[in-house]
């Protein structure tokens, strides 16, 4: 019995150890084993099922990259290594060359290669001398203004200018007539040299020349403009846009007072230009005073009904005439958003030609247009000696002794209201006649605006007597009197005015010599 009770004691104790060790062995298989494929090291991947082969495939795989690596970098050197040897051999080949004709040249000589340089050298300069324009005697373009009409242009430009201007059209024509990417040349314009409608230039010492070239558009109201730059040397274009003029507005300003006369006469301009060919101004008269504001009244009611043309403001000063003051107040009536401002005075004549320059020639927050204008001698004097009265058409011709550019004047303008409103206007404390134009003038020559100064052909100054009141201040009838001087006649007519008793006492000498 005590046998079996230990036999069965010994079977429980060791069902117990079994069931203790197989409680151990299975806590021992989880705690060393991972529970899931989260729990792997990052350089191992799902399809690696131990540790051991894991990195055994991560070591072969950077081991095969640095391998391919080194073989990449040996193929570049060996690309570097040959073209440095062809480089070597080609240095080689000049300097056996060089040596070769060293040997062969005369002693004291500077060698063949001098002897031939200085040979094309002297080819070049004869071939440019057959071309110069006193064996060859090219021609001009005909076309090209650049501000200057007709026969002051080839007098006020040298040579070289011209030359310069010419070529400059020429690279811009030939920008024009070369095909964009994509375009279809066969439906394109050829631009010729009368599509040049007119250019400015200006000189920066430091950097070189700047032109703006200005041809005919694809369409009406339509224009074309390049700027070219030369810095003292081949030229380069650096923009090419497409101006579109349909929509310019300009709103014309005119200051008057009494001068009816002369404002029936601008009227009849307006009409013919303004409303007739243009059709896109509108017309504001700063009238002052009283007296006569009824004629001025029908002759723009007059002109309303006849030509059906509505844009027109008259506003009336009960003041003394300031120019600079009705010029500002026309300015600052306008409320229909920015607009381009032509200030004009009732004795002036201007084309088409001058309001297309206008508007392209200002452009709000960048540019502001100062025409320099031709203004007429004296008619009586200048046509003096024909029975009748020369017509509009033949004054309006421009040599110097029909008239002179009026360079000291400033008083036409163009600009955008914007530009006027921030520049701060005209000195309206400035009365009478002068002074407030050079004071705007010189406002925008401090600015950061671009002032645009050119001669105009298109826009005449038809004279008139002047008249300087004694109110004056000294130096504004100063200025009066030699604008009264100068527009009367050149300084030669002036002379055989002023010298024509001694010119009469010769011709009666000369012919009581022939008479004895």
């Amino acid at each position: 019995m005590l046998q079996r009770g230990l036999l069965d004691c010994a079977v429980r104790v060791g069902v117990v150890l079994v069931v203790v060790c197989s409680c151990l062995s299975l806590f021992y298989v989880f705690a060393c084993n991972p529970h899931s494929s989260n729990r792997l090291s990052p350089l191992f991947r799902d399809n690696i099922p131990t540790r051991k082969e894991g990195y055994q495939a991560l070591l072969q795989e950077r081991e095969e990259q640095h391998r391919r690596y080194i073989s990449s970098l040996q193929k570049q050197i060996s690309q570097l290594k040959e073209a440095l040897e062809e480089r070597s051999k080609q240095l080689k080949s000049l300097k056996d060359s060089l040596e070769r004709i060293a040997v062969t040249a005369p002693a004291g000589y500077p060698g063949r290669v001098a002897n031939q340089s200085r040979a094309n050298l002297q080819e070049f300069l004869k071939n440019q001398l057959a071309r110069a324009e006193v064996q060859a005697g090219n021609k001009l373009l005909n076309d090209w203004r650049l501000g200057l009409p007709g026969t002051l242009r080839r007098s006020l430009f040298t040579k070289i200018a011209r030359d310069e201007l010419t070529n400059a059209i020429e690279t811009a024509l030939q920008a024009l007539n070369t095909p964009w990417e994509g375009d279809n040349f066969n439906h394109r314009r050829i631009y010729s040299p009368a599509d040049f409608i007119e250019g400015i230039s200006r000189i920066e010492r430091d950097k070189g020349t700047l032109y703006e070239l200005t041809f005919k558009g694809d369409r009406s109201q339509e224009f074309r403009r390049l700027v070219l730059f030369r810095p003292f040397g081949p030229l380069m274009k650096v923009t090419s846009e497409r101006l579109q003029t349909g929509n310019m507005l300009i709103n014309i300003i005119v200051p008057l007072a009494k001068r009816v006369e002369k404002f029936r006469h601008f009227m009849y301009n307006f009409r013919e230009v303004c409303i007739r060919q243009d059709r896109r101004i509108h017309l504001t008269v700063v009238y002052f005073g009283k007296d006569q504001i009824r004629e001025v009244k029908g002759i723009l009611e007059k002109t309303s009904k006849e030509m059906h043309f509505r844009n027109f403001t008259l506003i009336q000063l009960n003041e003394e005439f300031s120019r600079g003051r009705g010029l500002d107040v026309g300015a600052r009536t306008w409320k229909r958003g920015n607009v381009l401002l032509f200030f004009c005075d009732v004795d002036i004549y201007f084309s088409t030609e001058f309001l297309n320059s206008c508007r392209l020639n200002a452009q709000p927050g960048k540019k502001v247009f100062y025409p320099v204008l031709f203004s007429q001698y004296n008619p009586s004097l200048i046509h003096g000696q024909h029975n009748t009265k020369a017509s509009l058409e033949q004054q309006l011709v421009i040599n110097k002794d029909t008239g002179f550019w009026r360079d000291f004047g400033f008083g036409m303008t163009c600009q955008y209201r914007s530009d006027f409103i921030n520049i701060g206007g005209f000195d309206v404390d400035i009365k009478g006649w002068g002074g407030e134009d050079v004071h705007l003038y010189r406002k925008y020559l401090h600015s950061r605006l671009l002032v645009v100064r050119a001669p105009s052909h298109a826009l005449f100054h038809l004279w008139h007597e002047k008249r300087c009141s004694d109110e004056l201040p000294p130096e504004q009838y100063k200025m009066c009197m030699q604008s009264k001087a100068m527009n009367e006649a050149s300084h030669g007519q002036l002379g055989m005015l002023f010298f024509h008793h001694e010119v009469e006492a010769h011709l009666h000498k000369q012919i009581n010599s022939r008479k004895l």
